[in-house]
């Protein structure tokens, strides 16, 4: 499964591509704050899903992770094995595909909107192997508390503001959906259906 970049674009009109600018954010994140420069963002693409919907509640980015617990690449369901259909971007296999809801997610305050990328970034394992990072007890996914999950990335997104991040890379951030369009034309980026889960004896 490869990626195509994907818009309303022709050879003059101007545009703005999402997804590169903010894979160039997400680098600068792993590249200077020490809590995520396990991650390795040529195999994190950054994809976008247009949502239907005009209202503002709902989901705003996912990370979709590639490989199964402690980064096996087939697991055993109700008797039958499975593996994950790969996904190839840039000549490179891809552990994890980070997907925005858009316009959802530029709806959002600056603030929300940084948390949501560390929210989502400190999902990755820190074992870069493919598989989430998980937390002790039933809700492994958020330490118990989505809210005090979202404290910390609001702490980890003051961080990185006060370390001299770039100002070139957040100020798309700054801007709501139809104040980015004014200002840079059509919004473009990758696009991608999540990868399905395989039968083993089909991979064969």
């Amino acid at each position: 499964m490869n990626f195509r970049r994907i818009g309303r674009v022709n050879s003059v009109a101007q545009h703005f591509d999402f997804c590169r600018a903010m894979t160039a954010l997400c680098e600068d994140i792993c590249r200077r704050h020490p809590e995520f420069r396990h991650v390795r963002m040529p195999e994190v693409p950054v994809t976008f899903s247009q949502t239907r919907s005009p209202v503002e509640w709902g989901i705003q980015a996912r990370l979709t992770p590639l490989r199964f617990e402690g980064g096996a690449s087939v697991e055993r369901r109700r008797g039958r094995l499975w593996t994950v259909q790969r996904v190839t971007h840039q000549g490179r296999e891809a552990l994890y595909i980070l997907t925005f809801f858009l316009p959802r997610f530029l709806n959002l305050s600056f603030e929300e909107k940084m948390i949501t990328v560390f929210h989502e970034l400190y999902h990755i394992s820190p074992q870069f192997n493919g598989d989430i990072r998980r937390f002790g007890g039933a809700c492994y996914m958020h330490t118990g508390s989505q809210k005090g999950y979202d404290r910390q990335m609001a702490v980890f997104a003051k961080e990185y503001l006060q370390a001299q991040a770039p100002e070139e890379l957040v100020r798309f951030l700054r801007f709501s959906f139809p104040e980015l369009q004014a200002h840079c034309g059509h919004v473009v980026g990758l696009r991608i259906s999540i990868p399905r889960l395989i039968p083993l004896d089909k991979v064969a």
